[in-house]
């Protein structure tokens, strides 16, 4: 995984959906003309009212679930994830599913409860709570669908949803050209403010739709760390190596909790409402032991017992790239129905028989002194079949080993971020 230093504070993520075969965007049937790519207006939302529990835990179950999947396969690998990219990439192909594929697809993403339009009026209000949740940062929520010229019809009902709930630009393509690549890849370097320059690497006869979400973010800490106290130090990595890297030093006053097997501090940017959270299992010994333990529930058991107090905190400063095949987890998790040509329904999405072919979902993310900058991007491929207490002692958190981080809301819940750090310059 490639690794270098870069500056500043940036958070992205990018969800990709692409179709393979011959499609047509209502009202546009062979034409290649583009339909107005602005989305319907969105109904005015609430911003002071929370973003649905229910879809929020759904979310970060599924991150949990599938984090835990892929930390099975490799375990001394880095694995940072963006679930709220997948989850949401997964919810807007969910709008085209029926019959047993709509219930595995529920199963999967842990949305049993809820109907398919609770789901999509949730995610509308979540867009736009979560872009104004801190004027102190920017937190932008983007999706686009781009449809080949001619072919199958797409279905009405799951444009307009992916223009309302999603509030998707919409274009329609010549597939066949050379710019078309280009065109899209465009529009995924602007949506992450230059961080994923493309997530195509290529246009083939069968492909038909592409629908792109993506998550962009940028801040910095409310309390920066000062360069001149980043100092070379052991790390010490699950294998039993030890390798120097920069760990970051501050000292003050911060949200801290801890347990017989982890401690964990929770980092505000801005205004205090998004938030880093890292936890740190004690010894080495305990890594494995806090990887089967995290888990959703247990994360918001924990979210609850964050507290002020002071201590020293000592934090690598790193950068790292992932990148991963989705197809065997998400199969894992109950989805397999949906990557299965001859069972698979998405007839809500067109009358063409259809199947997921390929998921693959890719992450960028920085820690240094003023704060966080990361990206992550997915690709889903459907191809066609034909309260306060007493202040304690100073703590000493001096980050050396693999640790779990998450990027979070901390009034909703939702993470942005998660993952597993075993290497920070790896």
């Amino acid at each position: 995984m490639a690794l270098k230093w870069l500056g500043w504070l940036t958070l992205a993520a990018l969800v990709t959906v692409n179709f393979w075969g011959c499609a047509r965007v209502p009202g546009q049937v062979g034409s290649g003309a583009v339909p107005d790519s602005d989305a319907r207006e969105t109904p005015a939302v609430d911003l002071t009212a929370p973003v649905d529990p229910k879809l929020v835990e759904a979310q970060n179950r599924f991150g949990f679930e599938l984090l835990s999947q892929l930390q099975q396969e490799t375990p001394q690998e880095n694995r940072v994830l963006s679930p709220l990219s997948v989850s949401m990439a997964l919810s807007m192909a969910q709008a085209g599913a029926a019959g047993t594929t709509l219930d595995a697809m529920k199963l999967t993403l842990n949305l049993q409860g809820m109907e398919v339009t609770a789901v999509n009026d949730a995610i509308a209000t979540q867009i736009a709570i979560l872009e104004a949740a801190d004027p102190d940062t920017q937190l932008e929520l983007a999706n686009s669908l781009w449809a080949k010229a001619g072919g199958i019809d797409l279905k009405p009902d799951f444009v307009d949803i992916a223009k309302s709930a999603y509030r998707a630009e919409v274009q329609v393509l010549d597939f066949s050209q050379p710019s078309a690549l280009q065109t899209i890849n465009s529009w995924v370097e602007r949506a992450t403010a230059g961080k994923i320059p493309g997530i195509l690497d290529e246009i083939i006869q069968s492909d038909v739709l592409f629908l792109l979400n993506a998550v962009y973010f940028k801040g910095a800490w409310q309390s920066p760390f000062d360069p001149s106290q980043t100092r070379e130090e052991p790390f010490y990595q699950a294998d039993g190596s030890t390798t120097n890297r920069p760990l970051m030093s501050q000292f003050g006053d911060f949200s801290y909790t801890e347990a017989e097997n982890f401690q964990a501090v929770n980092l505000p940017y801005g205004n205090g409402r998004l938030s880093m959270v890292v936890v740190l299992p004690k010894t080495e010994a305990a890594l494995a032991e806090l990887q089967t333990q995290l888990t959703a529930d247990t994360w918001q058991q924990w979210r609850s017992e964050f507290r002020q107090r002071p201590g020293n905190l000592k934090l690598p400063r790193f950068q790292m790239e992932y990148g991963v095949g989705l197809n065997e987890p998400l199969k894992d998790l109950g989805l397999g129905i949906a990557f299965d040509p001859d069972q698979a329904n998405f007839s809500n999405l067109s009358d063409a028989s259809t199947f997921i072919s390929e998921v693959k979902h890719k992450t960028f993310i920085e820690v240094n002194e003023a704060g966080t900058e990361a990206a992550g991007a997915t690709s889903i491929g459907i191809s066609v079949t034909s309260a306060p207490i007493q202040q304690p002692l100073p703590f000493v958190m001096t980050v050396n080993r693999p640790f779990f981080l998450a990027i979070q809301d901390q009034v909703s819940g939702s993470i942005l971020f998660m993952g597993w750090v075993m290497d920070p310059t790896s």
